[in-house]
């Protein structure tokens, strides 16, 4: 796992897009379009920012996929992932992008929405996926202790009470009683499948994960650990977030 420490929040996060951008561009070169995962949430707000103003992408030749979505929770929510993908990416981009597939979380038939998504996500390879990590070290909604062998690309989860409070904490519901219990979300070995990962993760609350995910055992009680198996993984951290890691970056 390559590690790169910004000077702040913004620096981490323009670099971090840098990284994904450049990896869409080659990707298009080489085959005619790009395939991304883009996570959401609260740390992934300044390098989503970073990302739509990267310059010389060809959006129209890009196709998006994000990763979890609330089970049974309506659009219109402040924390739906559906609505938080409209408003900071697809409406943002400089084209329209050739499609972004959303992960429907009021699908009546949880089941057929599980196997649509796995027919679209496994169409071709994703070029990069630009994920976060949790404060209990989760990548999507894969909360401890994660599914490392899961055979399908997306699964409906049970959420962890540290994964619901980081909900709360964060602002997107009021209690915890108000946040839903299971998700829709993609799996660990679909996220490890991408040929590149760009990891952007801000923030002190995130460091006791980061520690683990860079310095701690490979277990699925640290999802993110996972990452050190990845041919090609960038964790591109602000120094906060980096404060309890062993290992440093370049820090420019």
């Amino acid at each position: 796992m390559n590690i790169v420490i910004g000077k702040d929040k913004l620096d981490m996060a323009r670099r971090a897009a840098d990284a994904a951008a450049e990896k869409m561009r080659e990707a298009i070169a080489a085959r005619g379009e790009a395939r991304i995962i883009v996570a959401t949430g609260a740390s992934q707000f300044e390098f989503l920012a970073a990302l739509v103003a990267e310059p010389g992408i060809d959006w129209s030749k890009v196709t998006g996929f994000h990763l979890d979505e609330y089970l049974g929770l309506p659009v219109a929510h402040k924390a739906s992932f559906r609505g938080y993908m409209r408003e900071r990416l697809v409406s943002k981009t400089p084209q329209p992008m050739k499609a972004f597939v959303e992960v429907n979380g009021e699908a009546e038939d949880v089941g057929a929405e599980l196997a649509r998504l796995e027919a679209l996500v496994r169409e071709a390879p994703v070029d990069v996926a630009c994920i976060g990590i949790g404060e209990n070290g989760h990548i999507a909604f894969n909360d401890p202790p994660a599914d490392f062998d899961a055979k399908s690309a997306y699964a409906v989860v049970d959420l962890d009470e540290k994964c619901r409070m980081q909900q709360v904490g964060e602002g997107w519901f009021a209690s915890l009683d108000d946040v839903p219990r299971q998700a829709f979300s993609m799996t660990v070995p679909q996220i490890m499948a991408a040929r590149a990962i760009v990891c952007t993760v801000p923030d002190s609350r995130k460091a006791d994960a980061v520690a683990g995910a860079v310095d701690g055992p490979l277990t699925n009680m640290c999802p993110a650990s996972i990452l050190r198996r990845h041919p090609c993984c960038t964790m591109f951290l602000d120094p906060p977030a980096a404060a309890k890691i062993a290992k440093s970056g370049d820090g420019r």
